[in-house]
C-alpha cells in the first residue's frame, strides 16, 4: 500500500470556545501521526495572539505566541506540518465587539479600508514568526453579505466577484512579503452568480468569477454532506475552471452537539475520496468543526479518523481496518461507534442525511415550550435507557477512553426521561390528568434534577481533559439554565396540581411542525438559542 496524497490532513476548529490545550495536543498528535496524517490545519478565527493587536482574541482563550511555538515544536516532533487556517474576510464576528476594527457587516471586514490590511499584515507577520510552513489558509468563506453593509454606503454597489478580486489582490500582496502560498475556501466564487448557493451541477462559471481567483491562490472545495459521487464529481469539474490546482476538504462530523457521527463521516467521505482518487486530487484534508459551542470531543471520532487514515494509505479492506483499530485502541470499532447513537434515535429512513443533532436539541428543549417536540419518536425514552447500558459497559472496559463513553452514557440517562417528557407533560395537561402530572413531577422531573448535574460533571471532566477552561463558561450558563428551568417547571406543575395555579398557558399551545419537517423524525438543529426556547436569547 502506498500513500495516495501529498497532503493528507485534519483541520481542527479552535474558534468555537473549545481551544485545545497543549496537554490535549500532546495526546492527540501521536494518534494523528500513527493514523497516517501529515498535516494539521489550526482553524483560528481570532483565537491566536496577533502582535500589536491586544483586542484580537481578547478574553477568548487565544493561543499566545509562546503556545504557538510549542505547537510548532510538537508538530516537528511528530513530522506533522502545522498550517495556520485563519480568516481574512468573514467569520470575524468576535473581533468587532471591542470597536477596534473596521467592518462591512457584523461578521465581515471592510474591504478597501487600510485598517483591514494593517490587521491582515500583522496576522501574517505574527504567524510567519512562529510556524515554519510557508502555506497558510486565509479562509474567506460564507461572506454572503460582502459589500452590502458599510462598504455599500461608502462605495455604492459592486458585484461580489469584483470586490473579492480586489481584496484577494491586496491579501496576496501582503502574503508575498512573508513568502506565503495561499489557500482559500472556494464558495464565494460560486455564491454571487448561483443564487447564494455553493453547489452547482457541472456548468460554465461566469468569467467574472473565474477571473476573481488571483494567480497563485489555491481554491479549496469543501463538502461533507453527500453520500453519492455525482455532486463531488460535478463540483471538482467546476473547480477546475477556477484553477488547475485544487484541494478538497471533507468532514469528520464533530459539530452535532454533544455526540459525534463517525458513521455519517464515512457515509460521505468514502464516495468523496473515490472521486478525489479518480480525478487525481492530491491534497486533501478533513474538517472537524465545532459549531455552537464545540461540545463534541475530538477524540470521539477516532474511529472515523482511523478508517479515513487507512484509506489514505490505500487500505480499503474493511475487516483489516477494523482489526487494526481494535489492536491500536483496545475497543472494537463498532463498539466505539456507539458514541454516535444518541443522535440516531429518530433518523428519517427516506433521507440520505444522518447529521441529526437530536441529543443536543432535545437535551435543551423546553418542557413547556418544546417547539421541537413534533420530532419526537414514541419509544425514544426506552431507546436512550438501553443505549445508556451499552455505553456504560464500554466505559468500564476502556481505561484510556472510558471517559468518552461515560459522558455519553450520562447524557442518555438524562434523555431517557427528558426526550419524551414535553410530549407527555402536554398530553397529560390537555387530558386534565392531574394524577399523571403529579407522577411526572415527582418521578421524571425529580430524576432530572439529580441526573442533569451528574451529566454536567462528566461533561466538564471531558472538556478539561482536552481543552482550555476559557469557553466552558458558556456550557455552565446553558446547563445551569436548564437546571433552573427543570426546577421551575416541576414547581409549576405541582402548584397546578395542588390548585395554586388555575392553568399553565404554555401547555395549551399546539406543537406545529415547521420548515417542511416530518413528524417523528429528528433533524439538524444545532443552535442553543433557537432550540432552548421559542423566545429571544440573542437579540
Amino acid at each position: 500500500m502506498g500513500r495516495r496524497y501529498k497532503t493528507y490532513g485534519l483541520m481542527i476548529d479552535l474558534s468555537r470556545n473549545a481551544v485545545m490545550s497543549l496537554e490535549g495536543w500532546r495526546k492527540f498528535l501521536p494518534l494523528v501521526k500513527k493514523m497516517g496524517y501529515n498535516a494539521i490545519f489550526l482553524y483560528t478565527e481570532d483565537t491566536y495572539e496577533v502582535e500589536d493587536e491586544p483586542f484580537f482574541g481578547y478574553m477568548r482563550g487565544r493561543y499566545s505566541i509562546e503556545e504557538m511555538r510549542e505547537l510548532e515544536a510538537l508538530g516537528e516532533e511528530y513530522g506533522i506540518e502545522m498550517i495556520p487556517c485563519i480568516q481574512t474576510l468573514g467569520h470575524l464576528e468576535q473581533i468587532f465587539k471591542w470597536g477596534a476594527f473596521k467592518k462591512d457587516t457584523d461578521s465581515t471586514l471592510l474591504v478597501g479600508d487600510e485598517r483591514t490590511y494593517e490587521l491582515i499584515d500583522r496576522m501574517f507577520k505574527t504567524l510567519c514568526g512562529v510556524f515554519k510552513t510557508r502555506r497558510i489558509h486565509v479562509g474567506m468563506d460564507e461572506a454572503e453579505d460582502l459589500g452590502l453593509g458599510n462598504y455599500l454606503r461608502e462605495n455604492g454597489y459592486e458585484t461580489q466577484g469584483n470586490i473579492m478580486r480586489r481584496h484577494l489582490e491586496r491579501v496576496k500582496e501582503i502574503a508575498d512579503k512573508y513568502g506565503y502560498e495561499l489557500l482559500i475556501w472556494s464558495d464565494m466564487f460560486f455564491r454571487g452568480w448561483n443564487g447564494g448557493k455553493y453547489y452547482a451541477e457541472k456548468t460554465e462559471i461566469p468569467k467574472e468569477y473565474r477571473d476573481a481567483v488571483v494567480d497563485g491562490i489555491t481554491p479549496v472545495y469543501w463538502d461533507y454532506y453527500m453520500s453519492d459521487e455525482t455532486r463531488y464529481d460535478d463540483m471538482i469539474s467546476n473547480h477546475r475552471q477556477l484553477s488547475k490546482d485544487i484541494w478538497f476538504a471533507g468532514g469528520i462530523w464533530t459539530w452535532l452537539g454533544f455526540s459525534p457521527s463517525n458513521k455519517y463521516s464515512l457515509k460521505t467521505m468514502l464516495p468523496a475520496l473515490r472521486v478525489c482518487n479518480r480525478e487525481k486530487v492530491k491534497n486533501v484534508f478533513f474538517t472537524m468543526w465545532g459549531d455552537n459551542g464545540a461540545e463534541t470531543s475530538r477524540f470521539s471520532v477516532l474511529a472515523a479518523m482511523h478508517y479515513i487514515g487507512e484509506l489514505g494509505k490505500g487500505n480499503t479492506d474493511e475487516a483489516s481496518i477494523k482489526a487494526k483499530f481494535k489492536s491500536r485502541f483496545g475497543i472494537e470499532y463498532d463498539e466505539f461507534c456507539l458514541l454516535d447513537d444518541p443522535n440516531r434515535v429518530a433518523l428519517d429512513p427516506e433521507s440520505p442525511f444522518e447529521n441529526n443533532s437530536t441529543s443536543k436539541y432535545m437535551f435543551y428543549s423546553d418542557y413547556f415550550n418544546g417547539h421541537y417536540d413534533f420530532t419526537v419518536r414514541e419509544g425514544g425514552n426506552e431507546y436512550y435507557k438501553e443505549l445508556e447500558g451499552k455505553l456504560s459497559a464500554v466505559a468500564k472496559k476502556s481505561r484510556k477512553y472510558g471517559y468518552l463513553f461515560d459522558t455519553q452514557a450520562k447524557l442518555c440517562r438524562v434523555l431517557s426521561d427528558k426526550y419524551e417528557l414535553g410530549v407527555k407533560t402536554r398530553a397529560a395537561y390537555k387530558a386534565g390528568n392531574k394524577e399523571e402530572l403529579l407522577r411526572l413531577a415527582n418521578e421524571e422531573y425529580t430524576r432530572l434534577e439529580k441526573n442533569i448535574p451528574i451529566f454536567f460533571k462528566a461533561f466538564e471532566k471531558q472538556w478539561m481533559l482536552e481543552n482550555k477552561a476559557c469557553g466552558f463558561e458558556v456550557q455552565e450558563l446553558r446547563i445551569g439554565g436548564l437546571i433552573a428551568r427543570t426546577a421551575s417547571c416541576k414547581r409549576r406543575l405541582l402548584d397546578y396540581v395542588s390548585g395554586k395555579l388555575d392553568s399553565i398557558p404554555e401547555l395549551e399551545a399546539e406543537v406545529l411542525p415547521f420548515g417542511g419537517r416530518k413528524v417523528g423524525c429528528g433533524g439538524y438543529f444545532n443552535r442553543h438559542h433557537l432550540t432552548a426556547t421559542s423566545n429571544i436569547i440573542v437579540d
